[in-house]
């Protein structure tokens, strides 16, 4: 028993650091930066669930609430490249391609917290992401020293789903252990300035 009492302490803290950070797109406080976490590809296109993801952005950023989009995944490949395709399939959805920044070592939510904050100089985000992942998402991002507002989007309640909820207690271990010794991210780099350059051409 004790030891089921430990292995959920961790997702416990993600839902209580979460609890009154988590809004609706109708809902959330506006925002300048929204971000979006890589969920996987189809070849060259969005899974459904991350389609799902960047509806919700465009959809921020159509109603104002939003005014650049981060996208954070994985291109740790060349024939695999999650920002590239999550930037075209906003684009596709009337996001302007100027409003859209990437971010190409997005490699896990912690990395995508992390580098929001060090290399784009994030300080404030709307996080956007599936329910079962979305209060770890807040969690890792609050440590990284992002303000986060969390926006989880619904979805079926399919094998898929079911199989994130079940990973999302053992996803919370490594999370707490991040959110305590703070990590490196598997790659830094230097400073990039696009978000400020995003949001320094609406001020034009």
């Amino acid at each position: 028993m004790l030891g089921c009492v430990l292995a959920l302490l961790p997702s416990a803290w993600t839902h209580a650091v979460a609890e009154d950070r988590l809004h609706t797109t109708a809902d959330v406080p506006a925002t300048e930066v929204a971000m979006v976490f890589g969920a996987g590809l189809l070849g060259e296109r969005p899974t459904p669930y991350l389609a799902r993801r960047l509806d919700a952005a465009a959809e921020l950023y159509r109603t104002g609430r939003v005014k650049v989009v981060l996208v954070s995944g994985d291109n740790s490949r060349e024939e695999y490249d999650e920002p590239d395709a999550m930037r075209a399939y906003l684009v596709s959805r009337g996001v302007p391609d100027a409003r859209i920044v990437s971010d190409f070592a997005g490699f896990d939510t912690w990395d995508s917290c992390v580098r929001a904050k060090k290399i784009f100089g994030v300080d404030r985000a709307v996080l956007i992401s599936q329910g079962f992942h979305i209060r770890r998402a807040v969690a890792l991002c609050r440590a990284a020293g992002v303000e986060p507002y969390g926006v989880g989007v619904s979805d079926v309640h399919d094998a898929t789903w079911y199989y994130g909820g079940a990973r999302e207690v053992l996803a919370a271990g490594k999370a707490a252990l991040d959110a305590v010794f703070t990590p490196e991210p598997t790659f830094l780099g230097p400073k990039e300035q696009g978000v400020s350059q995003a949001l320094g051409a609406l001020a034009d």
